[in-house]
């Protein structure tokens, strides 16, 4: 028993210290790669296989593990120490940091919140349109905040009608199925009379048939009560019933209340259930839409250009056409499907839009929007300058390099200067020098809803829209780090040869058609995903999938377009990414509840990335032939 003992004190030391095992062991168990191939392609090799351990097992921060092409690779003679660092600061993070300038100005002063209750109370509080109003507000913001950020702000949102919801309940959950009327209150009455009277049953006594009860039903809150009229001679014998025809009547049943549980009813617990997962879906897919939304489109665009600096093809317009009819497909399938998981297949009860007839739940929920709208007050000065910002930074991204016509870049003499970036940092630095209040004098003080931390700064009446501690605790500098890390690596995979030694060992694959190449690389990055991060993932599998389009004569567009989107699908686990952990957090899910939903919402999103590729993609990005920035890269780097 001791020894036993012993043994499993030893194993749960081992377990405590497994990533400081691991993070010490991987190096030394694959430094005889370098030291026996002493080139450059096996020693960039090690560094890749290092840093993506331990990305993959997270067995050190993301951010750190990022650093290790900064010191591995001039250790090893792939990269000068002034050639990996400048890679880890490209125009993507002044696009980010310009985005995240705005993001803070946009939650500082509660926009986001008024434009999110404002679209739930467009949609009403019915059960399936309430899902929907929240996952096209969520969409909306996770366009330009990142997806985090966009779950952080809508689900306590979303958890206050949930409360709602479930406080209702306990107090109606006897009266769920009783509507009420909101426009009919005068023929109430005659309707109840209507109903009394066709309840009226006369019964017959078989013995004597010149005597007879009436049987009335008075229908109460409660159930139905029988009221018997008898004779009173039969009074004590039968104690108020017929004595020898028994009259049954089906009672409706009544909604169980759980007192195991939370939730007053099965149903409400349902509702909890979808509401939560379709705002982190919603996030999901609304981070698609925009070259900012999410990191991992930023690490593409950011590799893409770099590897292929001839292809002026990738911006954000382009990128805008070609993933908003994925985003508004992906939305409504999921919606569909999350519908037909929790809510059941009854789509004209839960979505109806008729305002005639609601419970008495949704009128209380209803209700409770509507105060936590009217709280928020009339619109401020802030919130109106944040929005134009919003705006103008939308138009000069799409109306820069449009494509069909000359953008405005057109006016300036030397071209190639001005990109996405130059924008959002212009527009970011003026939030930082406008002032927050009215500078004519009829601003009230009151209009500014700063937090309270800030009364001093809210007392100087040129206190700026957003501040560099607002930029500050918005800004993921991890995220930056990762990304130049992703950058690092790809660097050294072009100078020392691996892509192309990749590239020739997928040389088999040659004989599959681009389709088919394709799905292969959605569905293993969307597995993969699944356990890693997906900067990590994506930062993995690009120049991989870069190698194999070239190597195979494909349009590398192809490939890195439908994986870089489906790394984003990893929504079946709370470790898949951010927005599951939170919304796992509030407890409404469990974890065979995200896996069952996820599955579903997984394989709608590979399916409509592959029907966006072979359709609209194909004209918009010319992916049926092999383009000559492409060759010329193949070319160079064979040389």
């Amino acid at each position: 028993m001791r020894l036993e003992g012993a043994r499993m004190d030893l194993l749960k030391k081992i377990w405590t210290a497994r990533k400081l095992i691991l993070v010490v062991m991987i190096p030394l168990l694959l430094l005889p790669l370098p030291l026996i191939h002493p080139c450059s392609e096996s020693s960039c090799a090690y560094v890749l296989i290092v840093t993506a351990v331990y990305w993959v097992s997270e067995a050190v921060p993301l951010g750190a593990a990022a650093l290790v092409p900064a010191f591995l690779y001039p250790l090893f003679g792939v990269l000068k120490s002034s050639e990996v660092a400048s890679e880890y600061f490209k125009d993507t993070t002044l696009l980010l940091m310009g985005v995240i300038c705005l993001a803070a100005s946009i939650e500082k002063w509660s926009l986001h919140k008024r434009i999110a209750l404002r679209m739930v109370m467009i949609a009403g509080a019915k059960p399936g349109m309430l899902v929907l109003g929240f996952m096209c507000c969520t969409v909306f913001l996770s366009m330009w905040l990142s997806n985090t950020s966009t779950t952080a702000m809508v689900m306590p949102i979303a958890e206050a009608v949930l409360q709602q919801l479930i406080c209702t309940g306990i107090a109606d959950s006897l009266e769920d199925s009783v509507t009420v009327d909101t426009t009919q209150d005068e023929e109430s009455d005659k309707e109840e009379n209507q109903e009394l009277s066709k309840n009226q049953l006369e019964l017959m006594d078989r013995k004597i048939n010149e005597k007879h009860e009436v049987c009335m039903l008075n229908e109460e809150s409660n159930g139905l009560v029988l009221m018997t009229g008898f004779r009173p001679e039969f009074s004590k014998q039968t104690n108020g019933y017929l004595p020898e025809t028994p009259v049954s009547i089906p009672v409706p049943k009544k909604p169980k209340i759980r007192r195991d549980s939370l939730y007053p009813t099965k149903r409400d617990h349902m509702i909890c259930k979808c509401l939560s997962l379709s705002i982190t879906y919603a996030a999901t897919i609304g981070g698609l839409i925009t070259i900012t939304g999410t990191s991992t489109n930023l690490i593409f665009a950011e590799q893409f250009n770099n590897r292929y600096p001839e292809a002026k093809v990738i911006n954000f317009g382009t990128w805008f056409i070609f993933s908003f009819p994925i985003a508004l497909i992906m939305l409504i399938l999921t919606w569909i499907w999350l519908h037909f998981l929790f809510l059941g297949t009854n789509f004209k009860e839960t979505c109806s839009l008729s305002k005639k007839r609601k419970t008495r739940r949704e009128i209380l929920s209803e209700k409770r929007i509507h105060e936590e709208y009217q709280k928020l007050g009339p619109i401020s000065y802030p919130e109106v300058v944040t929005g134009v910002f919003f705006v103008l930074m939308t138009v000069l991204w799409f109306t820069r390099e449009p494509g069909f016509v000359p953008g405005w870049t057109s006016l300036f003499e030397k071209k190639g200067y001005r990109t996405d970036a130059t924008v959002s940092v212009l527009l970011g630095f003026l939030l930082f020098l406008i002032p927050a209040r009215k500078p004519w004098p009829s601003a009230v003080s009151s209009e500014s809803k700063g937090d309270d931390e800030e009364d001093e700064e809210e007392e100087d009446p040129l206190a700026p829209m957003i501040t560099w501690k607002d930029f500050q605790r918005l800004m993921p500098w991890e995220i930056v780090i990762l990304v130049g890390g992703g950058y690092a690596l790809a660097a050294g995979c072009k100078v020392s040869g691996l892509s192309m030694w990749i590239g020739r060992q997928l040389e088999p694959m040659s004989g599959l058609p681009p389709w088919a190449v394709t799905l292969l690389a959605c569905l293993l990055v969307s597995a993969v995903t699944e356990f890693a991060s997906n900067p990590a993932t994506l930062t993995v599998f690009l120049p991989i999938l870069s190698a194999l389009s070239e190597t195979l004569q494909i349009n590398p567009l192809h490939t890195l377009i439908p994986a870089t989107m489906c790394v984003s699908f990893g929504v079946m686990l709370p470790v898949g990414n951010p927005p599951n952990a939170i919304v796992f957090s509030y407890g409404h899910v469990q974890i065979s509840d995200m896996v069952k939903a996820g599955f579903g919402v997984n394989l709608i999103g590979v399916f409509v990335v592959m029907l966006a590729i072979m359709t609209w993609g194909g004209p918009l990005f010319q992916l049926n032939e092999f383009p000559t920035w492409a060759a010329m890269r193949n070319v160079t780097g064979s040389l």
